[in-house]
């Protein structure tokens, strides 16, 4: 019973990844830059250096793409 249960975790797992990794490579040939304005004009070398980052949170920095969100709000709290 625990087998079955191994074994659809890691599909899972998988399948996270591989979505993970289809959405990296338009965010970093595209999206980054809308995201982040800092990012425009970046090499490849900082694109290569964000890719496990896009892969391991692409569902957050897909919803700040689709919303055009852009750049994070500034904080405003004493520690500023």
């Amino acid at each position: 019973m625990a087998d079955g249960f191994v074994n659809i975790l890691v599909f899972a797992l998988y399948g996270y990844a591989m979505a993970g990794t289809v959405f990296a490579v338009f965010f970093i040939w595209r999206g980054a830059e809308k995201v982040d304005q800092q990012a425009r004009g970046t090499g490849l070398g900082f694109r290569l250096l964000i890719l496990p980052g896009c892969v391991a949170f692409w569902p957050l920095l897909f919803k700040r793409w689709l919303g055009a969100i852009g750049e994070p709000p500034e904080e405003r709290n004493p520690h500023q």
